[in-house]
């Protein structure tokens, strides 16, 4: 029997009385983890009586969270592995949704699908394709599960939709053993207090950061959480601080988008009594790349609501390892290196700065336990302290390989070393990542990394905060160029959108010594996006060339 799985159970029936909130702010309904326990043995019950074999994969397709935890436990417990699907959003084009869900279906071989409200009417397509599925409130009040079915380590527990930038899926494959190896090392590294902390979080479940940290991990170890959807989150923020303060939230998480609207909200708010943000121990910010400014920004509206700035933990994390890679020392705050950018550019080494042009990166920590890291070159050279190269991954929580539309893939090369597709250095062992190798801009020799160039575009008044992306033209030529694309609610006024172009270049210039080819301001909703929100780089860029082309 997997670790996960005994842990899993024995939080399930061990009579403490932490548990799980939901349905905030219109229904509030707390259930004690035994109870979404037992829940979880009534539905992997039916799902055993059904003929569901271990090894099945199993999509779940739901937007409750109070409905998806008892049934991707009840999963566990029946020997199969999970998926969670993509959910569609306002704006999502439902024909193609349902396309790309078939696809993921056929290449994760689904054995069975379950689904929630408000899903159901998916089922005709699932008919029409001859796609097995169960609706979840089919599979209620039957004989519970009494013993869990057995799986070993290395079976699959987790199969994680990656956020790529092409529109072809693939899937992480997490076993048993990457899942407790990484949320172990997580649990160490934060220093989690089971009966004092409470997790707060509005995190999408179809996403790691969401799944595995703000579901899997509180609900295997006993820990206090309150969950809610991110359609509340987005339809008003501010309940994001109103659950910390009333429910004591001492942990939370959220990508770096989120944190510059919070700040642009809590600065907002009139009332220094309105939270209580006190009792913030962790704000962890490690879902895309980490800006400075926008951390700042947040700190410093939430100080006069009692939070303090050192909350926020810097991370580094990806689905390949579960989760999480590297966290700073909870109570540090956010720590930058500030480096000779001319030394970067040319040379790839990062250099403290004493004059000139600068850069500036966060220092994201070192690696969780049972994580080793090293950084190479393009020969697989093995670089020091400070020289920048590839970085490179090696451990028990790292995955053994993805599931693609052309079949499975490994990860891992001969010795168990992982190649991220990220650049950084460490500094005495801390991990810096100064961006993704494939997106880095090549220009007069020097690599320039597209985070630089966004994080100028965004600080022009108009243009909507994480919505800028610098894409490559050209690439790998001599004459490779860059572009700027961007989301401005001014789009649609030719004089307004043309002083935001001038003043986007102006800024970049400043900032990289570059100027873009281009800028295009478009209306927002236009740039594409994973299902998690991250912008799709490489899809930007061809979106770009065509409108380039069409002038």
């Amino acid at each position: 029997m997997s670790k996960f799985v005994d842990t899993l159970r024995a939080t399930g029936t061990g009579g403490r009385d932490k548990g799980f909130i939901t349905g905030e702010p219109q229904a509030p309904l707390r259930r004690t983890w035994v109870e979404v326990h037992q829940t979880a043995t009534e539905l992997a019950g039916g799902l055993v009586a059904g003929g569901l074999r271990p090894g099945t994969a199993v999509a779940v397709l739901a937007a409750d969270p109070a409905v998806i935890a008892p049934a991707v436990q009840a999963v566990w417990l029946a020997g199969g592995s999970v998926t969670m699907l993509h959910q569609p959003t306002p704006r999502t084009d439902l024909g193609e949704w349902a396309q790309d869900t078939l696809k993921v279906l056929g290449m994760i071989e689904a054995g069975l699908v379950l689904l929630g409200s408000p899903f159901d009417a998916l089922s005709g397509v699932l008919d029409e394709h001859k796609i097995t599925y169960r609706k979840l409130t089919d599979l209620t009040g039957g004989q519970p599960l009494t013993e869990p079915v057995p799986v070993e380590e290395d079976a699959t527990a987790l199969l994680q939709l990656t956020s790529g930038s092409t529109a072809d899926p693939k899937a992480v494959r997490i076993t048993h053993r990457n899942l407790m190896a990484n949320m172990t090392a997580m649990i160490e590294a934060s220093k989690f207090d089971f009966e004092a902390d409470t997790m707060v979080s509005w995190l999408p479940l179809f996403h790691d950061m969401g799944m595995v940290g703000f579901l899997t991990l509180p609900m295997t170890f006993g820990i206090e959480l309150v969950k809610v959807s991110p359609v509340e989150f987005l339809g008003g923020p501010l309940l994001w601080f109103d659950l910390i303060s009333r429910y004591h939230g001492t942990v939370t998480a959220a990508p770096n988008f989120a944190y510059a609207i919070a700040g642009r909200r809590l600065s907002s708010v009139d009332d220094d009594n309105a939270y209580d943000l006190s009792r913030l121990r962790i704000a962890l910010n490690g879902a895309e790349p980490i800006d400075a400014a926008a951390v700042k920004s947040f700190t410093d509206a939430g100080a006069r609501f009692g939070m303090s700035p050192g909350c926020v933990l810097c991370a580094y994390g990806m689905a390949e390892t579960t989760l999480g890679v590297a966290f700073a020392a909870p109570g540090d705050g956010l720590a930058v290196d500030v480096i000779d950018a001319d030394e970067l550019e040319a040379d790839q080494r990062a250099l403290p700065a004493t004059d000139g042009k600068t850069r500036s990166f966060p220092l994201l920590g070192f690696p969780l336990p049972g994580l080793e890291i090293k950084i190479v070159d393009e020969h697989g050279q093995t670089r020091g302290d400070r020289e920048v190269g590839l970085i490179m991954l090696r451990g028990e929580a790292v995955t053994p390989g993805y599931l693609t539309v052309n079949g499975p893939v490994s990860t891992q090369d001969a010795d168990g070393w992982l190649d991220t597709g990220d650049e950084g250095y460490l500094i005495n062992g801390q991990v810096v990542v100064c961006g993704r190798r494939k997106d880095v801009i090549i220009m007069g020799g020097r690599n320039i990394y597209p985070t630089d160039i966004e994080r100028a575009a965004t600080s022009v008044d108009g243009v909507r905060a994480g919505n800028a992306v610098a894409v490559r033209l050209d690439a790998g030529t001599r004459r490779e160029r860059f572009a700027v694309a961007l989301e401005s609610n001014r789009a649609n006024d030719p004089e307004a959108a043309k002083l935001i172009k001038d003043e986007v270049a102006a800024r970049v210039m400043d900032a990289a010594g570059v100027r873009p080819y281009a800028v295009v301001v478009l209306p927002p909703g236009n740039l594409p996006k994973t299902p998690s929100g991250k912008l799709r780089r490489a899809s930007a860029g061809e979106q770009v060339a065509k409108l380039l082309a069409k002038d």
